[in-house]
This record gives structure tokens, sequence and C-alpha cells, in this order.
């Protein structure tokens, strides 16, 4: 195997489709084909199912994925520290943060960060942490926002800062009179809630687990705006981190009588390569959370 067989594996695999896998590899599909079939030949297991239309992984082929995207990520590292050690390298950070994350805390540690390091480069990708854990794991991020619990045992996470999760209702809904609100009253209203993946949906599936109650979830929508606004309209409540209710206008905040704090940390892989920018990245936001 070579580094070239694997980059054409790889992309095949997440394409699914021989074609769209040779136009994105910027080669011809036959040349493609031949060198699937050389790998093949040279492990002597079949690694794709072929049909007409798909091509779909062998059992033998979801495994050699796994060390391939291994591979090509420490070669990609390799690649980043020599062109750093030559001076070559501006930089990039990958970051993956949470929507709420995204929009209420992190906007000014970003536009900071940029100002202080003006020739790095900042890709932030919004996603849930479950979707962030496995684009770390999968070399797609360097660093990623998180809830630091159920943590994989491959990435190493620091603890940033705490926030507390409280009930959220339109500031004309009779409960935003209230100081306090269980979990049991809570669950007594219709919902609208961020989907399966987030850690605003992870601590509402844990309660509704713990203590055995049924949601009744009315809407399901990964759309931060447009919770907000299903929730100033009356239309269901929710659960989100204070400081969004700090800064948006038209909503109150319970706090709940058994009082929810949310452990979140910066994440990475142990094993992979942190760039002078990603460690740069790193310290700066460390010392805002201080």
């Amino acid at each position: 195997m070579d580094v070239r067989q694997l980059t054409y594996f790889v992309k095949l695999a997440e394409t699914g489709n021989f074609t769209r896998a040779a136009e994105q590899l910027h080669i011809a599909q036959p040349a493609l084909s031949i060198a699937i079939k050389k790998l093949e030949s040279q492990l002597e297991l079949p690694l794709f199912h072929r049909n007409d239309r798909k091509v779909m992984l062998t059992h033998e082929g979801s495994i050699l994925l796994e060390h391939a995207r291994l591979i090509l990520q420490q070669m990609e590292d390799a690649n980043i520290a020599m062109a750093e050690l030559r001076g070559l390298e501006k930089g990039e950070v990958r970051l993956g943060l949470p929507s709420m994350l995204g929009s209420y805390f992190f906007p000014e540690i970003l536009m900071g960060f940029k100002s202080q390091y003006p020739n790095l480069k900042l890709t932030i990708v919004e996603a849930g942490t479950q979707s962030i854990r496995k684009m770390l794991l999968n070399g797609e991020l360097d660093l990623g926002i998180i809830h630091n619990a159920d943590v994989p045992d491959s990435l190493a996470t620091e603890h940033l800062i705490n926030s507390q999760m409280v009930a959220v209702v339109g500031e004309g809904n009779p409960l935003a009179q209230q100081k306090t609100i269980s979990f049991s009253d809570f669950f007594q209203h219709e919902l609208v809630m961020f989907k399966q993946g987030y850690f605003h949906r992870e601590f509402i599936d844990d309660v509704c687990h713990h203590h055995q109650f049924t949601p009744q979830i009315a809407f399901e929508t990964n759309l931060l705006p447009m919770i907000l606004k299903i929730v100033r309209n009356d239309f269901a409540i929710t659960a989100l981190l204070e400081m969004v209710t700090q800064h948006e206008q038209g909503l109150s905040a319970i706090t709940f009588q058994q009082p929810v704090y949310l452990d979140i940390a910066i994440a990475w892989r142990k094993n992979g390569y942190l760039s002078v920018a990603d460690r740069a990245f790193m310290e700066f936001v460390k010392q805002h959370c201080q």
C-alpha cells in the first residue's frame, strides 16, 4: 500500500461512487478503478461491494478505512510540522463550536484572537457535541468545544467554563413569574428542542431517562434563531444555557430546582498533532476564560 492508494480508497469510501470520487480526485475514472483493483489484489481482500449506481464497503473495507484515515491524518500532521519548521506555514485553526456558544460566548474570543494573530486562518464548524467528537477523531477538526462528559478515551480535554442550563419561556408566559421550576413541571409543557447530538438535547434526554419522563417535543430543529422565535411567541418552551437569555430580549430564564451546570471544555485528539496555531488558540481561549 502507498499513500496515493489510501487516498483513492478513502475518497471512494466517502463518496460511494467511482465517478464522483474520480472527479474530486481530479483523475480519470478508469485510473481510479485500476488503483482500487490493484489495492484489493495486493491485500487479497475485497474492499467494496459494487453495483451499477453505488459502491459500499465490505467488512474488510470498513476496517481498512479506520486505519487509512489515521495514516493520512498522520501524514498531514507531519507535513504541517515540517512546514512550520521551514517557516512556510501561516497556520490554520479548524474549530468545532456548538450553536449557543458560537453565538454568545465565542465571537469576542475569535475576533480578539484574529486581531492578535492576523496571519492565522480560523475555520469554524457549527455542530453538536457528538458530531464535534467524531470530526475530531476523524481529523476533520483540530480543536472542539464540547460538553465534558462521556468523552472518548482518544480525546484529551481541558476545562474552560461552567455554564448553567435553565428553562426558557416567553416573557408573557405565566411561568415567567416563577424563580424556579421542577423537572416534572417543565416536562408537562410542549417543548422546542435541538436535535439529538447537541449537549442541550443530551441534557434533556438524560433527565428524562433518569426520572422516566416522556418529553412533549412539539418542534425539533438545530436552528437557534427558530427556537428563540418559537419560545418568544409562546408556542413552546425550552432549556438553554443561561447566557442566551442574557443577550436576547423577550425571554425569561427560570432556574431548575435542581440546578444544572455543564462543564464546557476544549478537546483535541490525544495522538494528533497540534500546530503552533492550534496551541496559540488554546492558550488565548484559556486566558480569556480565566
